[in-house]
C-alpha cells in the first residue's frame, strides 16, 4: 500500500505545482517531448559541456569570493591565502582557473560545429546571434577575471588591452580613463572589474543562455545533414527522424560528461598551470607598476585576436596602424555576428557543400590556430608576416563567402537524415 500512496501523493503534488507553475509543460517542451535529430554525433557533446563548465565557474566563483579581497593592497595576498590556508582553497582556485580555459575549449569547438554544419543558417539566425553575444560577454568576463589575481601579467595585460581604447580618435583617451576609473590601472579598476566579473556579467550571460536555448528549442536542433526533421512526420505529428531528447541524449551526454570530467580532473590535479598557458609564471609575482614583464601576452584564448592586432603594422586611408589594428581585432569578432547573411549556399551542412567551402573552412581553422600560437610569442619580422597572411585568410573566409558559396556546385541533400 505504501508505494501506490506515495505515487498518488507525488502526482497530487505535481498537479498542485502545475496549477501554479508550468513545471511539467517545461519538462516536456524542453526534454521529454523535445524531438532532436537521431543522427547527432561527437560534435554535439560540446553544447552540454559548455553548460556544465558554466555551472562549475559559477559555483567555484562564489566560493572564491568568500575569501577574496578586491583591493590593490590585499588581492594578491588573498589569492595566496586561498591557495595556502583555506581548506581545499587550492582545489577551488584550480577548478576555476582551469575551468576558464576549458570553457573556451568547448565553446570554440561548439562554434566550429556550427560552422561545419551550417547551424547559423535560417531559421536559426537568432540562435547564432545569441550564441555570439554569449561568446562576446565570455571574453569580457574572462578579461575582467584575469585582472583579479593582481599578478604581474594580470596588471600589465590589462594595461595593454585597456590602452587600446586610447587609439580611438577624439574619445579614445577619455574612454580608456573611464574604463580604468583612474589614470593608470589601480585599486579602483580592480574593484569595478570585480563587481562586473562577479555580479553584472554573469547575470547577463545566464539570461543569454536561457534565450539561446529557448530560440533553439523553438526552431529545433540542426543535424550533421542540415535537414529539417520537422518536414517529415508520422501520423501522430512526431518527426520520423527525431527522438526525445530525454532519455536518449541526456544519457548519451552523460558519457561525454564522464570523459570530459576525467580529462578535466587530470589537468586540475597534475597540470593546473597548463605549461604556463592557463596560469602564467609572471602572475605568481605581485603586480608592480614599476617593473614590466619581458613579454606581455594575453591568456591563450585571446591570442588569435591579439595576433591580428599586432599584424597591422601599416597606416591605411589616413588611419594609423594602432587604430587600424583595433578595428581589425574588433572586426574579427563583429563579422561572426553577420555570418548567417554571408552564406548564400542552398545547403547547410559542409557534407553537401562544394570544394571551395571545404577548403576555405580548413584554411580558416588552420589560420585561427596559427594566429593563436603567434599571439602567445614575441613578435618578430617573420612571425608578423605569417600573422598578416593568416589575418588575410581569416577575413577571406567571411568576406568572400557570398561569392564562393554562390558559385560552387553542391551535392544533392537527402530527404531523410543519414547515419
Amino acid at each position: 500500500m505504501g508505494t501506490p500512496n506515495r505515487v498518488k501523493a507525488e502526482r497530487g503534488l505535481m498537479r498542485w505545482v502545475d496549477d501554479r507553475f508550468p513545471a511539467t509543460q517545461m519538462w516536456q517542451d524542453h526534454l521529454s517531448k523535445y524531438y532532436a535529430p537521431k543522427n547527432f554525433n561527437f560534435w554535439y557533446f560540446f553544447g552540454s559541456l559548455a553548460l556544465l563548465v558554466l555551472v562549475n565557474q559559477i559555483l567555484t566563483g562564489v566560493w572564491l569570493t568568500m575569501s577574496y579581497n578586491p583591493s590593490a593592497e590585499g588581492a594578491f595576498a588573498s589569492v595566496e591565502y586561498i591557495m595556502r590556508d583555506v581548506e581545499y582553497g587550492w582545489l577551488i582556485r584550480y577548478l576555476h582557473s582551469t575551468g576558464a580555459s576549458a570553457f573556451f575549449v568547448v565553446v570554440y569547438l561548439h562554434m566550429f560545429r556550427g560552422l561545419l554544419y551550417g547551424s547559423y543558417k535560417a531559421p536559426r539566425e537568432l540562435v547564432w546571434i545569441f550564441g555570439m553575444a554569449i561568446y562576446l560577454l565570455l571574453m569580457a568576463e574572462a578579461f575582467m577575471g584575469y585582472l583579479l589575481p593582481w599578478g604581474q601579467m594580470s596588471y600589465w595585460g590589462a594595461q595593454v588591452i585597456i590602452s587600446l581604447f586610447s587609439a580611438i580618435p577624439f574619445i579614445g583617451p577619455d574612454l580608456a580613463q573611464w574604463v580604468r576609473g583612474d589614470f593608470l590601472i589601480s585599486g579602483i579598476t580592480l574593484n569595478r572589474f570585480f563587481a562586473l566579473h562577479v555580479v553584472a556579467l554573469p547575470i547577463v550571460i545566464l539570461a543569454l543562455v536561457v534565450l539561446h536555448l529557448i530560440a533553439l528549442h523553438e526552431v529545433g536542433s540542426n543535424n550533421p545533414d542540415g535537414i529539417d526533421i520537422k518536414a517529415k512526420k508520422d501520423e501522430t505529428g512526431k518527426p520520423l527522424d527525431g527522438i526525445p531528447f530525454h532519455p536518449y541524449y541526456t544519457v548519451k551526454d552523460i558519457v561525454g560528461v564522464a570523459v570530459f570530467l576525467f580529462v578535466f580532473a587530470v589537468v586540475v590535479f597534475y597540470f593546473p598551470e597548463g605549461g604556463g598557458y592557463f596560469l602564467e609564471r609572471p602572475n605568481f609575482e605581485p603586480a608592480n607598476p614599476m617593473v614590466t614583464p619581458d613579454h606581455i601576452a594575453p591568456v591563450w584564448y585571446f591570442t588569435p585576436f591579439y595576433a591580428i592586432l599586432r599584424a597591422i603594422t601599416f597606416d591605411l586611408f589616413g588611419l594609423d596602424a594602432k587604430f587600424l589594428g583595433v578595428l581589425f581585432m574588433g572586426g574579427a569578432i563583429a563579422v561572426l555576428f553577420v555570418l548567417p547573411w554571408l552564406d548564400r549556399s542552398p545547403v547547410r551542412s559542409m557534407r553537401y557543400k562544394g570544394w571551395m567551402s571545404k577548403v576555405m573552412l580548413v584554411l580558416f581553422a588552420v589560420s585561427f590556430v596559427i594566429l593563436g600560437i603567434l599571439g602567445a610569442l614575441p613578435a618578430t619580422a617573420l612571425r608578423t608576416a605569417v600573422a598578416q597572411l593568416c589575418t588575410a585568410l581569416y577575413f577571406a573566409f567571411f568576406l568572400l563567402m557570398p561569392l564562393y558559396t554562390r558559385l560552387e556546385k553542391t551535392k544533392p541533400v537527402p530527404e531523410r537524415v543519414t547515419g
